[in-house]
């Protein structure tokens, strides 16, 4: 949540915009929160391993897919690799030991956290953010009084168009938004707790750092501060003396812990989702059985971490900011094109609002600032994708067999089969597990019940004719018959339920027996005056004995026709499985027990 960087970045930014700094972070953390919120949205839809890496695959496709997951990981690990510096580079103060050394063996010391098991790496993280916002707060407040209003006078002395190049520059600061993602497979409650952490973090870190920069620079000196690399950390002992030096250096390298602690934890995720779809070798998503973690993917990571640490430091966070600011850009082009694609199990607990206005503005922006940072790291940045290619086309070309948004999207433009039922049978299985969805008796009814795509204008005489020819071998009836007992049911009283719904039901003399046939009739079915345009129609076969779970059955077709949007999905759905999947994933009450007692 607090990035190490505010602790080491003020004084390189004040020297390219001044007193005017904190609009920097201000507007940086302001273009977060906007941007951020399609990663929410997205978070929200797709809670899986990998986050922004996951849900870009499958908006793009593998080739952009894989690139992406490349960056993001190679990105976090470079973050992490930074603050490990950070970290080494106390201790080399301190010792005069090896700085290399120091930062192989705090690198080795976070890969065994982290292969503990995420929730004691999680535990650890919440006590360093809980400290680090404690000492920033006594910061804030202790250095208010001090503050030298002139020290504000020269306010953009590079112009104004400095403050937004600046906010570029330290967008690396609220790089952190991606690692939650990166983890949102392994949150709880992610429907609730994505949203809230993700936006409550940005507002709170964004007012943090604004408040922060407005008492540095007011009670710094401007020629000490602009060649200062521990800034915060001299301006407190201006204001609170040594103290609060020792103070605001022990904030510093809880800053270092979280971020080296929390990027490792992020980066390992990203091989997982990568060798999930088959884009890098299977060993990359091996799991240590006995504490549950992804072994390889966080021994790999390190690594990596170990290997930038030869890399010079403000190399890494060019590299690092201008990944992240591409990802933010590549999340909100998703949005577009997945929402474009109208994909029916695409299902965000979190919808961003002014759509596609709030995209296309944080496209423009994250284009602007990945110019202005971006360029300072185009080599690290070309041998990143080139490796990425690589491994794609000699490996996960063959292997990756999922279907992706830009798929649908084409399908709709050139109005062409292009895709079979594969990613929506993906995200209806990431909606079981994301709202716990209790497979009952309804369910499993729902899920082998027959489904008849109908496509012409008739009346409840005619459909009732197709349905005893469709269903009186499954009943094991005659066909006559069959339509004798559903004309006699339908001239007792109409079971249309409104102008879309009708509920057809008849008893059978059997035992222990219950069948569900669903119809679409896109034209409509007319029932009565009243009714003359029945689109969804649900026939209940069951026997007397079955007669509480038929009142069950009822109430769950009743709830889900009462959900959002059903009638809209049901004439847009493309196919039977379309079809089933709306009646499978609508909103309804489910009691398991109760439903299963009866089978």
């Amino acid at each position: 949540m607090i990035s190490s960087g505010i602790f080491i970045l003020p004084g390189l930014a004040f020297s390219r915009t001044g007193p005017s700094v904190f609009i920097s972070y201000f507007i940086a953390g302001l273009a977060a929160l906007i941007g951020v919120l399609s990663i929410i949205e997205l978070s929200t839809a797709m809670p899986k391993a990998g986050g922004d890496y996951y849900f870009i695959t499958r908006s793009f496709g593998p080739l952009i897919g894989i690139i992406s997951g490349f960056f993001s990981w190679f990105a976090l690990s470079f973050k992490a690799a930074f603050a490990i510096f950070g970290i080494a580079e106390l201790l080399y103060s301190i010792t005069g030991g090896p700085l290399i050394l120091f930062g192989i063996l705090v690198t080795l010391f976070f890969i065994v956290l982290n292969i503990l098991g995420i929730d004691i790496a999680a535990k650890f993280q919440v006590f360093i953010v809980l400290g680090l916002l404690a000492i920033m707060i006594i910061y804030i407040l202790t250095g208010i009084s001090g503050i030298d209003l002139d020290r504000f006078k020269n306010f953009t002395p590079r112009g104004i168009n400095s403050i937004f190049f600046t906010a570029g520059f330290v967008f690396v600061s609220f790089g952190g938004l991606l690692k939650v993602a990166s983890l949102s497979g392994e949150i709880k409650k992610p429907k609730i707790s994505i949203p809230m952490g993700i936006i409550s973090s940005t507002v709170i870190v964004t007012i943090i750092y604004s408040f922060l920069l407005i008492v540095l620079v007011g009670n710094s000196i401007p020629e000490q501060l602009v060649e200062s690399l521990t800034p915060v950390a001299d301006s407190a002992k201006s204001f609170l003396g040594n103290p609060g030096f020792l103070l605001v250096t022990v904030a510093a390298l809880l800053a270092f812990i979280s971020t080296a602690n929390a990027g490792i934890l992020a980066a390992s995720r990203y091989p997982i989702a990568l060798s999930n779809d088959g884009l890098v070798p299977n060993f990359l998503s091996y799991i240590y059985p006995k504490f549950n973690t992804p072994l390889t993917a966080i021994i790999i990571t390190g690594i990596v971490i170990i290997a930038s640490l030869f890399l010079k430091l403000e190399y890494l966070v060019k590299i690092a900011s201008s990944i992240i600011i591409f990802s933010y850009l590549l999340s909100n082009l998703a949005v577009i094109v997945i929402r474009e694609s109208k994909i029916q199990n695409y299902s965000p607990s979190f919808k961003v609002p002014f759509y596609p206005w709030i995209q296309i503005f944080s496209i423009i922006l994250f284009a602007i600032l990945l110019v202005e940072v971006g360029l300072a790291a185009i080599e690290v940045i070309l041998v990143i994708i080139i490796l990425s290619l690589m491994v794609y086309l000699l490996y996960g070309r063959k292997k990756y067999q999922q279907e992706f948004a830009m798929m649908y999207l084409l399908e709709r433009i050139i109005n062409k089969k292009l895709t079979t039922y594969n990613l929506e049978e993906e995200l209806k299985e990431i909606l079981h597990d994301r709202d716990s969805i209790i497979v009952d008796r309804f369910h499993k009814l729902i899920d082998c019940s027959t489904i008849i795509d109908l496509d012409r204008k008739m009346d409840w005489k005619e459909l009732f004719k197709i349905i005893a020819q469709k269903c009186s071998e499954e009943l094991c009836i005659e066909e006559k018959e069959l339509l004798e007992l559903l004309n006699e049911r339908e001239q007792e009283s109409s079971t249309a339920i409104t102008n879309f719904l009708a509920i057809p039901h008849i008893i059978l003399e059997k035992q222990k027996m219950f069948k569900i046939l669903i119809i679409r009739n896109s034209k409509g079915v007319h029932f009565s005056e009243s009714y003359d345009s029945v689109k969804a129609v649900f026939v209940l076969f069951g026997s007397r004995d079955q007669r509480q779970f038929h009142l069950q059955a009822l109430s769950a077709i009743a709830q889900i026709a009462q959900n959002k949007d059903f009638e809209k999905k049901w004439m847009n759905a493309k196919g039977i499985d379309n079809i089933r999947d709306i009646c499978l994933l609508g909103k309804r009450k489910r009691e398991a027990n109760s439903l299963n007692n009866q089978q």
